[in-house]
């Protein structure tokens, strides 16, 4: 069954976006974004929330004909139109860049996802991970955590969310200050 990764850029004090919804807050330099790179890499399947995936379809179907697009940007359009893609929304009538559109219970539909890939299933989007967080269907926590605060914003873990346990299994500090804490899920 595949495993359910919960990745984000967040802030020290724990937003993923600005209260006006930006993310131009977060360093990604070509080191940061080669990482990023790596970690696309291994995802079966990139499942996004309705706003998230407004925002990689803005860009990265056409990444890599950019020519303001450096070439680690180039290679990740090249992965990310590569994997498969799931967007959960009630609100969207269709997708499209390959991806495929689902409106049911979270749980009910991962459980379809994690019959179809035996590999990693990469979530992105708080107000998608926080129905995924809430049932305790995460197995890992990724963060990147950037060294800035935003006093307010979109927080990476749902407000209100009861206690659960982490174990750490993986730190990395970046050149910019970002460092990425990987954390798995203790059941």
């Amino acid at each position: 069954m595949g495993k359910v990764v919960y990745l984000m850029n967040v802030s020290l004090d724990g937003f993923v976006e600005t209260p006006d919804r930006s993310l131009d807050w977060a360093t990604v330099d070509d080191e940061l974004h080669t990482w990023f790179n790596d970690r696309t890499r291994e995802a079966d399947v990139s499942v996004y929330g309705r706003r998230l995936w407004a925002v990689m379809a803005a860009y990265w179907p056409t990444g890599e004909a950019n020519p303001e697009s450096t070439e680690t940007m180039r290679e990740y359009a090249r992965i990310w139109n590569a994997t498969p893609k799931v967007v959960f929304s009630h609100e969207l009538e269709s997708v499209d860049h390959g991806a495929r559109l689902v409106r049911g219970d979270v749980g009910e539909e991962l459980a379809r996802l994690q019959r179809e890939f035996d590999g990693e299933i990469q979530v992105g989007g708080p107000t998608l991970a926080a129905q995924f967080i809430e049932r305790g269907l995460v197995d890992e926590y990724q963060l990147v955590v950037h060294p800035v605060v935003l006093g307010a914003g979109t927080p990476f873990f749902p407000p209100g969310v009861s206690r659960f346990d982490l174990r750490l299994i993986e730190t990395r500090a970046f050149a910019s200050g970002a460092m990425f804490l990987g954390y798995e899920a203790v059941r």
